[in-house]
């Protein structure tokens, strides 16, 4: 499902970067150009995105043991750098036509295709985040926002670029290229820091350790005596977590290693993809 969904996001950034390349052509607006470049990193970041998910996907093996979902932060990394990149790019364009702006062309055709396209982007944008949050995948969230973002900067260039074609004033379209290249630069170095804290093994969110400590708690039922310990980890869309479990010195083995598959079940029903490890203690490592 989300190789589907990075399919998709590939072809529709393939037709957007048609759309947006036309309309800089028909219009010579550089604020539409600024626009095309961002949809050129959409093009790099879709591709990237397929390819890490493909590769996470594959089933652990001797050399990695616990799988390879941190490949799509890496993907997520390279695209926040890509971003930053065309970000640059259009600054370098821009700042030299602030002081001798040229006139634009006829924007009529020029906008409504820039229109067109940021439409499909919308479209885009939502299924990416939808599927992203759904399969808990990075690349597919990270090329979400990133699409999301376009959609909205693509909008502003729309209206500033219909402004200047009405009161002549060209010096608007540089401008908002400088607009969108500093917005482009803040989610480019957001992606940045929220891969890097995947490869970092960043622990899951206070609200979901909330929700694990919940379940444990009422799969227990007073049979044990403490849980102490507790960790967890991102590793794409998957979590890992790990807790001692202390439990009375009086309880069978084989009792223990019934609580500990109940709590196991329940937790991974609770969080699909959650890999549980619990380590069985005596109470006297009980620390409370």
């Amino acid at each position: 499902m989300a190789e589907r969904a990075a399919l998709a996001s590939l072809a529709v950034a393939l037709l957007v970067l048609g759309l947006k390349g036309l309309a800089h052509l028909l219009t010579g607006s550089l604020a539409l150009l600024s626009d095309a470049l961002e949809s050129t990193v959409n093009v790099a970041a879709a591709l990237l995105a397929l390819l890490a998910i493909r590769f996470a996907r594959r089933p652990p093996d001797a050399t990695h043991p616990f799988g390879h979902t941190k490949a799509e932060y890496f993907s997520a990394v390279l695209e926040g750098v890509l971003v930053v990149l065309a970000a640059l790019l259009i600054a370098r364009e821009a700042l030299p036509r602030l002081l001798h702006p040229p006139p634009l062309g006829d924007l009529g055709p020029g906008l409504g295709l820039a229109l067109l396209a940021s439409g499909l982007n919308g479209l885009l944008a939502y299924g990416l985040l939808r599927e992203g949050r759904r399969l808990r995948s990075p690349a597919l969230t990270a090329d979400g926002y990133h699409v999301l973002s376009d959609v909205l900067t693509s909008l502003g260039v729309l209206l500033g670029v219909g402004l200047a074609g009405l009161t002549r004033f060209w010096a608007l379209d540089p401008l908002l290229a400088l607009l969108v290249a500093g917005n482009i630069l803040l989610l480019g170095l957001r992606l940045v820091r929220q891969s890097v804290g995947g490869l970092m093994d960043e622990g899951l969110s206070p609200e979901e350790v909330a929700r694990i400590r919940a379940v444990i708690a009422r799969e227990l039922g007073g049979k044990a005596l403490e849980v102490h310990d507790l960790r967890t980890r991102k590793a794409g869309h998957r979590a890992f977590l790990e807790f001692h479990l202390v439990v009375p010195g009086t309880m069978p083995v084989a009792e223990a290693h019934r609580l500990c598959d109940r709590l196991e079940r329940a937790l991974e029903e609770a969080f699909p993809g959650l890999a549980v490890t619990i380590h069985v203690e005596p109470e006297s490592e009980r620390k409370a």
